[in-house]
């Protein structure tokens, strides 16, 4: 996620990393070609084929219905983002409620500090599921010796981790050491977990229709390619100018939409979902009364991961 500071508007024009301009630069030098080729053409194709010129109006109606289609695309990817974001926000506020619930009940003991080291795995496994990774050293480090086995060769280590944190309540609770009420409480809080995984699942494995992207894909492509011979009969050699110009807004806004529909990978606009984890992880242990870790800074601006 880029968390940079936001520059002058001056700067903010010559801006290079965390844009998407590096990813639509071949595609606008490709429009940069066909803007030369059809400048250079004008006299010859207005001379021998007049009736076949490509107007401005046209590429008007094109454009504005063009404009409105990426609006909704942006919007709709926009959409998965936040609400990516509102879960990731509310498995913190959830762990928090979890750690303080268990300490307040049992204090600084064994039992809650294993139950506070497994809200904090189930963060860590969550992230790893999200994006297909390997969360072996986070398990491994905050999952009991007698859990570990089952859970590094479960699928949905998550849930796993998440019915172990539902046993441990329900022991807790058998032996006297919770209240009724307060194992209520927190099975509220696991079923509020719950959620959080089934809701990041959703997003994680509906993607975009690819028919959808394959449409505007070619729609934008197409347009910006044929946008030069639509300009060089009124503009002439202004024509490579404002033709990628007109393809980079375009362009851009079909790849920030690229980028915002998949929330959980590790592109620049992307959630920082290791930093959110050791930012649980840290708040957790500093209500357990043990040493604060920073989470680690942004590099250049921008939270990798």
């Amino acid at each position: 996620m880029i968390v940079r500071n936001i520059p002058s508007w001056f700067r903010l024009l010559f801006v290079w990393h965390g844009s998407v301009l590096p990813r639509i630069l071949p595609r606008l030098l490709l429009v940069l070609a066909a803007a030369l080729l059809a400048a250079s053409l004008r006299h010859w194709w207005l001379q021998s084929l007049g009736d076949s010129a490509l107007s401005i109006p046209t590429f008007t109606l094109l454009g504005v219905s063009l404009a409105i289609f990426l609006g909704f695309r942006n919007t709709v990817s926009y959409d998965r983002f936040w609400e990516a974001r509102k879960l990731w926000g509310s498995l913190t506020i959830t762990s928090r409620s979890l750690a303080r619930q268990m300490l307040a009940a049992l204090g600084d003991d064994a039992d809650s500090r294993r139950f506070v080291d497994g809200v904090c795995a189930f963060a860590y496994a969550l992230k790893a599921q999200l994006r297909d990774d390997d969360a072996e050293t986070h398990l491994r480090r905050l999952l009991p010796a007698s859990e570990q086995a089952r859970v590094l060769a479960g699928r949905f280590q998550p849930a796993l981790t998440l019915a172990w944190l539902g046993r441990e309540a329900q022991r807790l609770q058998r032996e006297g050491r919770l209240s009724e009420l307060q194992w209520h409480a927190l099975d509220r809080n696991l079923n509020t977990l719950s959620e959080i995984l089934g809701g990041c699942e959703r997003i994680a494995g509906t993607p975009m229709p690819f028919t959808y992207r394959v449409l505007l894909n070619r729609t934008v492509t197409l347009y910006c390619l044929l946008l030069p011979a639509g300009l060089v009969s009124s503009i002439g050699w202004l024509t490579p100018a404002i033709a990628v110009f007109i393809a980079y807004t375009y362009f851009a806004l079909e790849q920030i939409a690229e980028e915002l529909e998949e929330p959980f990978g590790t592109e620049g606009n992307d959630l920082p979902l290791s930093t959110l984890c050791h930012t649980i992880e840290a708040s957790l242990r500093e209500m357990q009364g043990l040493p604060l870790e920073t989470p680690p800074p942004p590099k250049r601006g921008i939270y990798l991961h």
